[in-house]
């Protein structure tokens, strides 16, 4: 069964002259245009291709990129404003995602940039997009760890810190105070969970407290001495901006980096820095 406004691998059935036929199962063909074909395709080869419905509903494939697939969050532009069905976003290079007037939290601008969720209509069988995001967060209770390695995606910020979705599924929170470097609204980062709170929300750090995150910083600052001869020149001294630059990481983390490293015999004092033992 092919997943629409998804990538799916599917295999080529039959060829054409404007493009090729590939196999959907149950007797069903989606036609790939000559322009996605990259190459000699051969009936029988595999294609992973992205797949949507065109004005007439008709199944198609693609090999250029959307911005987001169908059950994922994103931030999309308004590109044009019908004002008989609603906002149609950039998404696919040939193709616009409609966010109907009663998906929209307020009315949208052109040339706007706004967060949304897509996904695949029931009774239309077309994806579309919802700027109320909200209804679709939380529907599964969150089943995470403490430590556990996460994707969030950077959607507002507030007083106490930035709103984020996690794993494309739950509502989270950072908090400001504990940032040594503060993320770009939509962006995706690594986080890690510190917990899961009783409405299902969770907060979540981009400190690893169980330690990878030391040993993370450690392996970098290797590298970095690697390619510098072997010598560096860092120290408790240095600022902070300059090791966040370099490492992505506070200066409370880089020397508990340092420490690791001398301590595990890898580095040793050196004028104005360290150097490889």
């Amino acid at each position: 069964m092919v997943n629409i406004g998804q990538y799916n691998k599917l295999k080529v059935s039959r060829l054409a002259d404007f493009g090729a036929y590939l196999d959907a199962g149950n007797g069903v063909e989606i036609l790939i245009p000559t322009r996605y074909l990259e190459g000699v395709t051969e009936v029988g080869d595999e294609l992973e291709v992205f797949v949507y419905t065109d004005s007439e509903d008709r199944l198609i494939a693609t090999t250029e990129k959307p911005l987001i697939e169908a059950g994922k969050f994103g931030f999309l532009r308004v590109r044009e404003v019908n004002p008989k069905v609603g906002a149609f976003l950039e998404w696919v290079p040939s193709k616009d995602l409609l966010c109907p007037f009663s998906e929209q939290r307020n009315k949208m601008t052109e040339g706007n940039v706004y967060i949304v969720y897509a996904y695949l209509d029931d009774t239309t069988k077309r994806v579309v997009a919802s700027a109320k995001i909200e209804k679709f967060l939380g529907n599964i209770f969150p089943d995470y760890q403490p430590h556990q390695r996460v994707e969030a995606l950077v959607y507002q910020r507030t007083d106490i810190g930035y709103k984020v979705i996690i794993n494309n599924l739950h509502a989270g929170m950072l908090y400001i105070d504990e940032l040594f470097q503060h993320p770009e609204i939509g962006s995706r980062i690594t986080a890690y969970v510190k917990k899961v709170r009783d409405d299902g929300k969770i907060d979540v750090t981009m400190k690893d407290t169980n330690g990878r995150r030391t040993k993370s910083t450690a392996d970098l600052i290797l590298e970095l001495l690697e390619e510098n001869n072997g010598s560096m020149e860092l120290n408790d001294k240095s600022s902070p901006d300059e090791i966040a630059e370099l490492f992505g990481c506070s200066k409370k983390d880089f020397k508990k980096a340092i420490g690791y490293l001398y301590k595990t015999q890898k580095i040793e004092p050196a004028k104005g820095g360290w150097k490889l033992k």
